[in-house]
Parts: structure tokens; C-alpha cells; sequence
């Protein structure tokens, strides 16, 4: 089937029902709610247990539940495929969901491979051309308070960007005790720490600035390299193959340079991308755990008056706030799933690409995969393409 013109309403399909499908879920319940969108149903729920998948389906929203996701993909009535499984799953569905006809939505990191990527990519521009359009799920973009700081950063209200500091800590493997889960094998994680946080760290680095990286040394650890899980080893030990945290300096094409630092073994973080953007007339200070205020500094005052005010990033005139509570009612982590349901619904009936693209979460993997190099290299400097990362 090939979409050539957007039906109305639009059949909704999600693949995966864990932590990001019942993010996802709560985000396509919502967004009509409070946002203007085109008309859309919550169709169906796909997962792999039939029991579960029907009880997270109900819970959720969604009018059924099915096991089988090429059956679905196939389906006349289903128009969007929103794919939250784990991403060594998603490069066969999301070529096979865009070759259908069908607009796709994938959770970062784009894949696991640099290789599963690019053919992603291909296959994205490829359905492009026939009004089929995608979307890679950096949800932190559409954080209100980031949004805002990348208009302030345009403005030219920072001046020239000399240097970021992204760190995005989490603790939830700082006990040794901590069970395996496939996030921490590399066949189905691809990476640790690098994949599933830097992603994100990388890119809000990217999105603030409208800039791109030339250069890349990184450096990657494992902590714990042994955990509980399913070995028949006499240990009942089995081997981590992914990295517990990344650390890597980015050099940027404006001539500005970027350390990003992340870890899941940081002891008392909970989920906090802090951010920290320095230009010779100002500074914006961001931390994720206080999503609603924005730091910034203008070195442009006199000295006397300079200081970081608190900007509560809440008002009416803030992007995308119009649409929720009154001044000072804060939002939280979940708007930013409906903040990207609706970015890309309504790029969807407007005809036009959304954003962030597979372009834009390719040239993250090449960071990442350059990342990785580096660190096999013994933190070696890894140039990049100037190609690569452009437009990001």
C-alpha cells in the first residue's frame, strides 16, 4: 500500500508496551485533549505476550491488542506505526512499516547499528517521495524550557557559543546486585550508557546550537562487568557487554567545543540531563530534574546588575504552553511525549517532514559509533564528515 494523501481519521498502530509504550500511550490518549491535531484513533497495541499486550492495551487506550506485527503493518485501516520496541527491533519494522505506505515514529537511538541506520535513512527518504513521512523520537526537544533556549541561543542572546557541558546521569545499575536486562547485552542494546543517554545528550548539543560535529575522542567503562542473570555458569553470574558509562569531547563546526558525560552507575541520580551553554554575552544553565526553569545570565548588563535569574518557563508564551495550565501550574516529563504527538501529527496533515528526522538520528549514530571508535583507539581523535552531521 502506498500513501499518497492523508486519510482521515488516522489509524494509529504502537509496537511495544513496556516503559516507552506506555509513555507513548499516555502521550496519544492526551494530545486532542489539549492540542489542535488532525483526527486519529488509538487502533492497536502490539506486543509479544498476548495476555499482557491485551491488558496493557486496555489500560492504555487502545481499541485492540495483536502479537503479530507484520499483520498489522498490512493493515488498510492502520495509517502510523509508532514503534517502542527495544532498537534491535527497529530497523526490520520501521523499512518494512515506511515500504507499506505507513508514517513511522521510532524511539532513540535510531538503531543499534551504524549499518541498520543508514538503511533506515534510505528507506525514510525513499517513502518521503511519496508523502510517507518519519520521525526519530528525541522527546527532550520538546522540554518547553530547551525549546526556549534554543530561541534565546538564535536570537544571538548568548553571543558566541564557546563551549557545552552535557551530562546526563542516571544510578538505576549502581548496585552490582542489579539483575541483567537486555539493556545491558550488546546484541540487543547495541551499547549502554553510549546509546541510550548520550543520544539524547548529543542531541540536545546539535538541536540547541543548529550546529554539527567535525571531530570526536570518547571513552567508554564498564563498572560492573558481571550480573545476576540467566547463566547456567556455577556463579549464576552472566557478562555485561555494554558500557556503564561514556564520557567524550565533540569538537563543533562554529568552532565551539562540547564535553558530554553519562552514566547509569552515578550513586543519587535519578534522570538529571544537566546542560550548560556558555557564549561571551551569555549562559543558559538547564537541569532536567527542575524541567520548568531555565538559568540564564546576560554578561551584556553591567557587572554590578549580572547574576543567573530563574526563568519559570510556564507562561502562555512559552512554546507550547498555551495549551495547558495557568501561569506557574508546572508540567512535567510525560508532556513531552504529547509535545511530539502532536509535532508530528501536524506535519503529518501539513504534508511536510517532521522533526527531528532519520537524517537527524543517523547523524547522532555517527557520533556515537565515532564515540565508540575513539575509545577502542585509545581515546583517539576521530574526524567526521562534514556531510555527516549537517543539517542536524
Amino acid at each position: 500500500m502506498t500513501t499518497t494523501s492523508t486519510p482521515s481519521p488516522l489509524g494509529v498502530a504502537a509496537i511495544g508496551y513496556a516503559f516507552m509504550g506506555k509513555a507513548h500511550s499516555n502521550a496519544w490518549r492526551n494530545v486532542a485533549s489539549f492540542f489542535d491535531v488532525p483526527a486519529f484513533e488509538q487502533k492497536v497495541l502490539v506486543g509479544r505476550d498476548a495476555t499482557q499486550v491485551a491488558e496493557a492495551a486496555a489500560r492504555y487506550g487502545w481499541a485492540e491488542s495483536a502479537t503479530d506485527w507484520r499483520e498489522v503493518i498490512e493493515r488498510d485501516d492502520i495509517h502510523i506505526i509508532d514503534i517502542c520496541a527495544p532498537g534491535w527491533m527497529h530497523a526490520e519494522i520501521a523499512i518494512a512499516a515506511l515500504e507499506a505506505g505507513k508514517h513511522v515514529l521510532v524511539e532513540k537511538p535510531l538503531a543499534n547499528t551504524l549499518a541498520e541506520a543508514e538503511l533506515m535513512t534510505a528507506a525514510a527518504a525513499k517513502a518521503r517521495t511519496r508523502g510517507v513521512q518519519s520521525m526519530i523520537g528525541f522527546n527532550y526537544r520538546r522540554v518547553p524550557a530547551l525549546a526556549l533556549a534554543r530561541e534565546l541561543i538564535a536570537e544571538g542572546r548568548l553571543g558566541t557559543v564557546r563551549h557545552v557541558r552535557a551530562a546526563y546521569l542516571q544510578d538505576w545499575l549502581s548496585d552490582a546486585e542489579s539483575p541483567m536486562t537486555w539493556r545491558l547485552r550488546k546484541e540487543t542494546a547495541g551499547s549502554g550508557a553510549l546509546g541510550d543517554i548520550a543520544s539524547h545528550a548529543i542531541d540536545q548539543v546539535l538541536y540547541l546550537l543548529g550546529d554539527s560535529v567535525t571531530e570526536v575522542s570518547g571513552r567508554l567503562h564498564t563498572f560492573v562487568d558481571r550480573r545476576p542473570g540467566t547463566s547456567d555458569s556455577a556463579s549464576g553470574l552472566e557478562d555485561v557487554t555494554v558500557d556503564d558509562a561514556a564520557w567524550a569531547t565533540l569538537s563543533l563546526a562554529s568552532g565551539a567545543i562540547a564535553s558530554v558525560e553519562v552514566s547509569r552507575v552515578a550513586t543519587g541520580q535519578k534522570n538529571s540531563l544537566k546542560l550548560e551553554i556558555y557564549g561571551d554575552k551569555g549562559t543558559i544553565l538547564f537541569d532536567l530534574e527542575a524541567l520548568n526553569e531555565l538559568g540564564f545570565l546576560d554578561a551584556t548588563v553591567p557587572v554590578r546588575e549580572q547574576g543567573f535569574r530563574r526563568i519559570l518557563v510556564n507562561e502562555p508564551e512559552h512554546p507550547y504552553l498555551e495549551a495547558w495550565w495557568p501561569q506557574g501550574h508546572i508540567i512535567g516529563w510525560e508532556h513531552t511525549f504529547t509535545h511530539q504527538i502532536r509535532d508530528f501529527l501536524t506535519a503529518i496533515a501539513a504534508g511536510e517532514a517532521p522533526s527531528p528526522s532519520f537524517e537527524d538520528g543517523l547523524n547522532v549514530q555517527h557520533i556515537l559509533a565515532a564515540v565508540e571508535e575513539s575509545a577502542a583507539a585509545k581515546s583517539s581523535l576521530i574526524q567526521l564528515s562534514s556531510t555527516v552531521t549537517e543539517g542536524a
